[in-house]
């Protein structure tokens, strides 16, 4: 495939651009060429970035030369596959209760729907996560039913809490810390997306789906609980599993 431009981002990164919407069919060649560098391991590559509709490559051009990249690129894109199935499936539970679901009734009048309507059109669809950005382990997760698209809050929220489940324009979230946000807040989650310790870990990737398993206010709390003390782990392609043993709290913000 040839219709791909390449724009450079300074002397040590090139953007390969496959086109100017959000899309995931141009997701899925985003990911398969970045999947297909990690493969290659190709000298002088440092990183790969995904974004909705572009890849950046991040390399030392002491090892790599700009025109050698530039040749690898057309020779791995022209081998990518049509459909890349290689991403994980989450569930992830989410609480919809209006007491930790502000915008919950915003979003179901501006919609014209019922609040119970919004939780059942957006907790029975299996989103894609298109990228990471914003803040550490934020996934940008699309996309949303057509029903509930809205624009952003025209005022933005000064403090949005860690795990809240949000949503605006065609995209859906779970904020992995507390931040200011102005997409509209509908419910919670209790998963804890961004792992401080051992090591820094984000538990979604792009390419990943993700479904949401709406749960009661008192399962919520005790599965934060749980999170809270370090033994709420998520495992792909299952449901909430615990530890055997308590992991370390997590660093605190």
């Amino acid at each position: 495939m040839s219709d791909y431009k390449i724009l450079t981002a300074g002397d040590t990164a090139l953007v390969v651009e496959f086109g100017d919407r959000v899309d995931r069919q141009l997701s899925v060649r985003v990911l398969s060429l970045a999947r297909a560098f990690d493969r290659t391991r190709l000298d002088g590559i440092i990183e790969t970035v995904p974004t909705y509709r572009s890849l950046m490559i991040h390399y030392d051009p002491l090892r790599l030369s700009a025109a050698s990249l530039i040749t690898a690129i057309a020779k791995l894109n022209d081998g990518l596959p049509a459909h890349d199935g290689t991403g994980r499936t989450w569930r992830i539970p989410v609480c919809y209760d209006a007491s930790i679901a502000p915008d919950l009734d915003y979003v179901a009048s501006e919609c014209g729907l019922t609040p119970s309507q919004v939780i059942e059109l957006h907790s029975e669809t299996i989103y894609h996560v298109y990228m990471i950005g914003f803040m550490p382990g934020f996934a940008y997760l699309g996309d949303i039913p057509a029903e509930l698209v809205l624009p952003r809050r025209l005022s933005p929220r000064q403090r949005v809490p860690a795990g809240s489940l949000a949503i605006a324009a065609t995209m859906t979230c779970v904020y992995p810390g507390e931040s200011p946000g102005g997409w509209h807040l509908i419910g919670r989650s209790p998963v804890e997306l961004l792992k401080r310790r051992p090591i820094p870990a984000t538990l979604l990737a792009p390419g990943d789906q993700v479904m949401f398993a709406p749960v009661s206010l008192h399962e919520y709390q005790r599965l934060l609980e749980q999170a809270t003390r370090g033994i709420l782990e998520i495992a792909p392609n299952g449901e909430p599993v615990m530890d055997a043993a308590p992991a370390p709290l997590p660093i605190q913000r």
